[in-house]
This record gives C-alpha cells, sequence and structure tokens, in this order.
C-alpha cells in the first residue's frame, strides 16, 4: 500500500478508501492509484485488515444445495444466452446479497450445504465473516446460537423456528398470503373445484406456509381440506414433480376423476409436471391447470408459460446485508428485527390466463 501511495502521489488513506469505499474518491485519482497497484501488483490484504480493525470485510451465506440439474439444462435449450435463465431461488438471493454487499465495500463468503452438510461449513465460514445470513433450517440451532454470539446472524425465509433463536433478525416472504391468493384465484376466476397440492419436505417452512395459505384458500371456498398435502416431493426438483404428475394422474385414473388443477410448491416441481402433463396427452390448462410458486427467470420461458407467484429473491438478499451492516454499525444493540416481504401472483397460460393456453410444457 506504501508503494501504490507513493507510486500514484497520494496518501495511503487515500489508497485505503480507493479499494474500501471508491465512490468517495474523485474518478481521475482513484484511476491513477488502480493503474499504479496494477503496475506493482497490489493486490489488498483481508488478513492484514482484518488484524487492524478486527474485521474482515466479508459477509457470509449459508444455504442448503438447491440445484436442478433439469432446469438448469431446460434453461439453457430455452434461451441459451440469457444467463439469468438458469437463476433458481437461492442464485437470485445471492445475486442480491452481491450487489448491496458490494455497495457497502463487503465481499461475499458462500456456503452450500453440498455432501457434509452445513454442519461441517458454518464454523469455518463464520471464522472468516464480519456477519452471517443463514437460510431457515440450513444450520442447527446450537450452532447458530455459538456464531450469534459474537457476530451478527440474519435468518432468511420461513417463520422464526423457536425462541432460542429470538435474538436474530429475521427476513421471511409472505408465502401464505400468495398462496391463499393464487388458489382463491383458480376458484373464484376460473371455476375450478378439484384441486390437489404437492408439497416439499415437512422440514421446509416456506412449503408448508404456502400449504397452509392452500388450505385457508379452500375452507373459505367451503372445499375439501386435507390435513397433508396430496403428495409431498423431498428436493422439490423438477424430475420430483414429473413423477408427483404422473402419481396424481394414476391415482385418478383407479380411483375417479382427474384434478381440476394441480398446485406446487415451487416452480422447478410445476415445470416438471407440465413435461409429464405433455408426454401424457394431458392438456395444459384445458385438460388440468398447473401453478408454481418462487417466479424463476424459467417459469416464464416454459410454454405454456407458468402462472406462479414470484417472491422478490433478490430483496430478500439485499435486505439480509442492510440488516448485518447495521448490525455491524451503529445500530449494533438495536432489537431484532422482523421483516416480511410481500408476494404477487402472476397470471399466465397454464391456468387459463395470459393469452393461448392449450399445448403441453414443451
Amino acid at each position: 500500500m506504501y508503494d501504490v501511495a507513493e507510486r500514484s502521489g497520494v496518501s495511503i488513506a487515500t489508497v485505503s478508501r480507493v479499494y474500501r469505499n471508491p465512490d468517495s474518491v474523485r474518478d481521475k485519482t482513484r484511476e491513477r492509484v488502480l493503474a499504479a497497484a496494477r503496475e506493482l501488483g497490489y493486490v489488498p490484504s483481508g488478513n492484514a485488515r482484518g488484524l487492524a480493525s478486527r474485521s474482515t470485510g466479508v459477509l457470509g451465506l449459508c444455504f442448503p444445495d438447491l440445484s436442478d440439474p433439469d432446469t438448469e439444462t431446460e434453461a439453457a435449450a430455452a434461451d441459451a444466452d440469457d444467463d439469468h435463465a438458469f437463476m433458481l431461488y437461492s442464485d437470485q438471493i445471492i445475486r442480491g446479497m452481491e450487489r448491496a454487499a458490494r455497495r457497502h465495500g463487503y465481499a461475499l463468503l458462500i456456503a452450500a450445504s453440498l455432501k457434509g452438510g452445513p454442519e461441517s461449513l458454518v464454523a469455518k465460514v463464520a471464522g472468516r465473516v464480519d456477519g452471517f445470513a443463514v437460510l431457515s433450517r440450513t444450520v442447527p440451532t446450537e450452532d447458530l446460537d455459538v456464531i450469534s454470539r459474537r457476530l451478527p446472524v440474519v435468518m432468511l425465509a420461513g417463520p422464526r423456528e423457536n425462541d432460542e433463536l429470538d435474538h436474530l433478525d429475521h427476513i421471511e416472504v409472505a408465502n401464505a398470503d400468495g398462496q391463499r391468493e393464487l388458489t382463491r384465484h383458480l376458484v373464484e376466476d376460473h371455476g375450478l373445484r378439484r384441486l390437489v397440492f404437492v408439497g416439499g419436505e415437512e422440514r421446509s417452512p416456506d412449503a408448508q406456509a404456502r400449504f397452509l395459505g392452500y388450505q385457508e384458500a379452500c375452507r373459505e371456498a367451503g372445499l375439501p381440506v386435507r390435513e397433508e398435502p396430496d403428495l409431498r416431493a423431498e428436493m422439490m426438483t423438477q424430475a420430483e414433480g414429473a413423477r408427483a404428475a404422473d402419481q396424481l394422474l394414476d391415482r385418478a385414473d383407479a380411483a375417479g376423476p382427474a384434478p381440476d388443477a394441480m398446485l406446487f410448491a415451487n416452480d422447478q416441481m410445476a415445470i416438471g409436471a407440465l413435461h409429464a402433463l405433455e408426454r401424457r396427452g394431458v392438456r395444459v390448462p384445458d385438460d388440468i391447470a398447473v401453478t408454481g410458486f418462487d417466479g424463476i427467470p424459467l417459469s416464464r420461458l416454459v410454454r405454456p408459460a407458468l402462472t406462479t407467484v414470484r417472491q422478490p429473491m433478490r430483496q430478500l438478499g439485499e435486505e439480509a446485508v442492510e440488516l448485518l451492516v447495521r448490525r455491524l454499525g451503529a445500530e449494533r444493540e438495536r432489537e431484532p428485527v422482523d421483516l416480511m416481504l410481500p408476494v404477487s401472483v402472476v397470471r399466465r397460460a397454464s391456468c387459463g390466463c395470459g393469452g393461448g393456453g392449450g399445448g403441453g410444457g414443451g
């Protein structure tokens, strides 16, 4: 840093500001400093900075592995030049966190719970970051309790898990509200009565909240209300959605009429169901309507385009960073924050809205 300052003719403090808060330095000065750094091969040392300030300049994110090879393959086929088409739920959260972290001068360290699980990663990540965002039920409560004693932690998605984590900031989206509104739309606007719901694993708070919204809408409409989803899919992937659609059709063949609509707890499953229904010659939405939840980019690219509930995934990531930065700054001792982000129903062809809808899910 001393060498860069001397080469560019500025103070050491100015060099530091170029890397910590570049917008605070005039363009010409910033370019002169960066040019000198390139010539000298200078890279800021996070370790050295941490020794001086007891901070790392890094925020962490831990989430379960939510990848889906079928969705990635289909996104590539649907629009090979659009990287945005590949993005799933966790990708959007990461994008939002990256954008906000960069704005505040932080880097982002990501830990996905691949083989070995998040338990084997969380301690390592927590030791390298100033603050930590965790998707609900990704990390054991006892681990989070230990981590949160020495750095701020924000919980993302799902309702608060238990009293032991009441001291943490928490952000969720209005899952139940969105699913309730979507179900009402199918019943009131399309006159559909035989509905089935495909949920996720019981440990998923988001999937459970969506099923709750579905139950409430069915109750209001005087429809039968099941205590459990008609089917559960552990992985919530396209393959699981296709399997669920096949099972529901086979069940109908054996026991009565097919459903008017299949509601899935996320878009990936709903897209898989579209393919299964097309394969079996079932027309969507003419024979069966199909809906999802999340609003991933691929939901508008499949045919028929998928009716879904769009949740603000990038905003979820951005708000997490804002809360962490506030905790690291002047508001370190404030009361825990609870944020509920709104969702919106997107009406498309797979339920009979938004233009022509016949055909399969190709």
